[in-house]
């Protein structure tokens, strides 16, 4: 379908008129001979540079649909490019069969492709029967799924002339808007979506100590006097053990006074004896040369000998005592080195599992009244990752009803899972949530572009041009922030890769149809 230059038939118009003030009996004939030459001339001149279209846009089924068609008019064929992205990820459909109908009253016409034109890319030609309102209607099917889409209020133009100008009415012509193509937001990581409107309650920042929760850590102790004997040389800390495994040996041996080894052969003998005397005695009763008292009497001293010598056994061996891991973790710190001297009580290494945290967090007095109504949080890494306390299965532990004398801050702890490699011992930000009933409206922070403390969004225009605007920002709990002032509830914005969106706009290089199949 060739394009018509409006400017060019502006001009005939023009000119019919003058010469009408000079003849108006011989204007019939000049003007009728200047439409046919208008007309002669339009189809003579090359109209290839110049592209009008309609453009849609729907969010159904999982997907965004974007359309760009050629004016519609009876008759005539016309290319619709379709644009078709998962909303999951906003990545192209890769595959997948798409049926396109048009609808006009009771004249239908459609047509599938079995593949895409380009991924995510396709192109239809339709060849409207009737002129009016209609739809157009996409069945998609894939290997897995068929979803539907409708877009209303497609026009069907009788004639070309009024097609070309409604396209041109009904151009967005936004001069300053960034152009920024579906061929390029499907190769980032690029996502639009609605703001949030609902509870956004007061919160509190801070910073919390990551510690290891209670019954987390274990502390191994050496039960007798020994020296140091490490089970393996590369055992240092943040080592893996496995329950059961040996980490240490204390050896006694060399020590005159309380020495082990001494007193687990003692236990091995006198275990030995007293099962050798009590099976003994237990034949001599068969014949009743012994009485049963001094059977029993026999069996007890053999019991005694072997519960000492298991417990010996079971912590001790002829070298001496030996330290197991007595769970699956990795060792957090070792208080002693090899070869070194220790006495019954010492701490040796501490064991720790590292499932479960506590972040404790100190607040200042004037929140004090704020925290009964803290129930959630969100928890900032020292790599800017950003956590709910939800997604680490977190929960509120306690806060503090008092101050100590040493401390005039207000103790606050929670409790987390450690399903992102946090690092007892170190610090991170935490965004404490109190409840509330007002309602405000925000969006994600990766949405936000900060110039100089100013902060901005990209409002969507169509799914390929934005409209860089500013925002006024309240507080933020670490994942989204309030927006104050500047933006609607119902405008789409970009949520993820505005910065790179933002930076095609300052290039101003980007062709606003690099990329498409025309």
């Amino acid at each position: 379908m060739k394009a018509i230059n409006y400017f060019f038939v502006l001009f005939v118009l023009v000119f019919g008129a003058c010469q009408n003030h000079e003849n108006e009996a011989h204007d019939h004939e000049n003007e009728h001979n200047e439409e046919n030459e208008g007309h002669e001339n339009e189809d003579a001149h090359d109209h290839s540079g110049e592209t009008v279209s309609f453009q849609y846009t729907s969010y159904q089924s999982g997907l965004e649909l974007f359309i760009e068609t050629e004016p519609l008019v009876t008759g005539e064929s016309a290319g619709i490019l379709t644009h078709v992205s998962k909303l999951d990820n906003f990545k192209p459909l890769a595959e997948g069969k798409i049926t396109a109908s048009l609808m006009v009253g009771s004249e239908s016409i459609r047509q599938t492709l079995e593949t895409p034109t380009r991924e995510g890319i396709y192109l239809f030609s339709l060849k409207p029967k009737t002129s009016g309102k209609g739809m157009l209607h996409f069945e998609i099917e894939t290997a897995d799924s068929t979803f539907s889409v409708t877009i209303e209020d497609v026009e069907v133009f009788a004639d070309e002339h009024d097609a070309i100008h409604e396209a041109e009415e009904a151009a967005t012509g936004h001069p300053n808007a960034i152009i920024f193509t579906k061929e390029q937001s499907w190769k980032i990581d690029f996502a639009t979506g609605l703001p949030d409107v609902g509870a956004f309650g007061k919160v509190i920042k801070t910073t919390a100590h990551i510690q290891p929760a209670q019954g987390d850590e274990v502390i191994l102790t050496a039960q007798t006097n020994g020296v140091v004997s490490f089970s393996n040389n590369s055992l240092t800390e943040g080592t893996e053990v496995i329950a059961g495994n040996s980490l240490l040996n204390l050896s006694g041996a060399r020590l005159a006074d309380n020495n082990m080894q001494v007193r687990f052969n003692e236990a091995k003998i006198n275990f030995e004896t007293a099962r050798a005397n009590y099976n003994r005695m237990a034949k001599l009763a068969e014949d009743d040369i012994v009485s049963q008292k001094e059977l029993l009497n026999a069996k007890n001293t053999f019991d005694n000998a072997r519960l000492v010598y298991e417990n010996f056994q079971q912590n001790f061996s002829e070298t001496g005592e030996v330290i197991r891991s007595p769970e699956t973790g990795f060792v957090k710190q070792l208080y002693v080195s090899n070869g070194q001297y220790v006495e019954a009580g010492s701490p040796l290494v501490s064991i720790s599992q590292n499932k479960t945290l506590f972040l404790k967090a100190e607040i200042q007095q004037q929140h004090a009244s704020e925290l009964p109504f803290i129930k959630t949080a969100t928890v900032r890494s020292l790599n800017n990752s950003v956590y709910s306390l939800e997604q680490l299965n977190g929960k509120v532990v306690s806060f503090g009803k008092s101050v100590a004398d040493e401390n005039y801050l207000v103790p606050f702890t929670l409790q987390i899972e450690n399903r992102q490699g946090f690092v007892p011992g170190s610090f991170v930000d935490v965004f404490l949530k109190a409840q509330s009933n007002s309602e405000a409206l925000t969006v994600p922070n990766s949405a936000l572009i900060e110039e100089q403390e100013n902060f901005s969004v990209l409002v969507q225009i169509t799914p390929e041009e934005f409209e860089k605007r500013e925002v006024k920002t309240g507080k933020t709990d670490g994942i989204r922030t309030e927006i104050l002032s500047g933006l609607a509830p119902h405008e789409r914005i970009v949520t993820r890769g505005s910065v790179l969106v933002k930076l095609a706009g300052d290039s101003n290089t980007l062709d606003p149809h690099a990329g498409h199949v025309h």
